[in-house]
């Protein structure tokens, strides 16, 4: 998830049809035999939806995780977030994000469930020396949520690349969490040249939710629940249930503590970031797309793709969503002995949101990273 896979969605307004199959790109149930079907057991899996497991491994920052004060000193609070926003039109959709600081651009992409808000820990600290943009993908934070949208990754990467063409017009690098680094993978593997400048990683996902992972063992032991529930959603009542029993303020933080490894990191802010958005009309619709749609590109087939682009991975080795023993998690570990421009480090004790859950770990790796990065090309201009 671009963010905790844990989390849930965002603010509706209506607007314009779904459009249509994409042109851009080229990639193309049964009730459980286990008895009584158990919500609490559906709304564990079902925040696992959009997870999809990665990996890495091959430096390592550890340290003891600092005390609520600090990591709260560096944030920006969520109004002063919501003060920053402003909107931006895709094919008559409104699409929020957020621009701030000065310098080369770096655009930060959420991961399931999450906003713009959650990048507040590292928004303050990038805009000291670049122009941070952070944007609300389609269906979540405060985008709108069309009625009938068919969410899939192809169409998150595509209307990144043309929020890079229209809002941004430079050479970008893109940061993502989970299914946001994903969908940042997607659209650097068909950009135009020198569209994107460099790409982070942070516990990519293998697909916007586990059916793209069916040779790990974990995914193959609860199959037949993750065909169930996604019978289950396509029930309206069931869904909506099920919903609000994931979207619970109480269940949600016990699920937000699951993902972190610093649990100081999951205040109330943090449950707000969340689960506001969650209680907004197109939300529910948002979440059974996600959760039952296609899972879509393999980061495995792209990343050999992006030889040319320079790449930061960073994991946190604590996620229970995308384990570094997994298959993706796997081939992020052996992906800088095979491809040069990749960069690797392990964040001990660290969640499937590392840039929230330690920033400090992050920023430690992140900003020397972005300082070495090569200048772009004079005259470059994105997409």
């Amino acid at each position: 998830m671009a963010a905790p896979a844990a989390a849930h969605h965002r603010l509706y307004s209506s607007s314009a049809a779904a459009p249509g199959p994409s042109r851009r790109f080229g990639f193309s149930p049964r009730p459980s035999p286990h008895g009584r079907f158990s919500y609490r057991a559906a709304a564990r899996v079902l925040t696992r939806a959009s997870g999809a497991d990665a990996g890495g491994g091959t430096s390592t920052s550890s340290a003891a995780a600092p005390p609520a004060s600090a990591t709260a000193t560096a944030s920006l609070s969520l109004e002063e977030l919501r003060r920053g926003c402003t909107t931006w039109t895709w094919r008559g959709m409104r699409v929020n994000y957020l621009a701030r600081g000065q310098g080369p651009p770096v655009l930060l992409v959420h991961g399931f469930g999450a906003s713009v808000a959650h990048w507040r820990r590292n928004i303050g600290v990038l805009s000291e020396s670049y122009t941070v943009y952070a944007i609300d993908l389609l269906g979540f934070g405060a985008s709108d949520k069309p009625p009938g949208f068919s969410y899939t990754m192809e169409t998150w990467a595509e209307l990144i690349l043309d929020f890079l063409e229209e809002v941004v017009k430079r050479p970008t690098v893109l940061v993502g969490n989970s299914v946001g680094s994903l969908a940042c993978v997607i659209a650097a593997s068909e950009s135009k040249r020198d569209a994107v400048r460099g790409l982070v990683l942070l516990n990519c996902a293998g697909g916007m939710n586990n059916k793209a992972i069916v040779d790990d063992w974990r995914i193959k032991l609860v199959l037949p629940l993750l065909w169930l529930i996604d019978f289950l959603l396509n029930q309206r009542p069931i869904a909506s249930a099920l919903f609000n029993r994931v979207k619970n303020r109480d269940n949600l933080k016990d699920i937000l503590l699951s993902v972190y490894g610093n649990k100081d990191a999951v205040d109330d802010e943090l449950v707000e970031i969340i689960s506001g958005p969650a209680d907004t009309e197109g939300a529910l619709d948002a979440f059974v797309s996600t959760v039952t749609g296609p899972p879509g590109p393999s980061p495995i087939a792209l990343m050999p793709r992006l030889a040319d682009v320079p790449v930061l991975v960073l994991w946190g080795d604590r996620d229970p969503f995308t384990p570094i023993d997994g298959p993706v998690g796997k081939f992020f570990s052996k992906l800088p002995s095979e491809l040069p421009n990749v960069t690797l480090h392990m964040l001990e004790g660290v969640g499937h949101c590392p840039h929230d859950d330690r920033p400090d770990l992050v920023h430690d790796k992140l900003l020397p990273w972005l300082h070495g990065l090569p200048p772009p090309a004079a005259g470059a201009a994105a997409v």
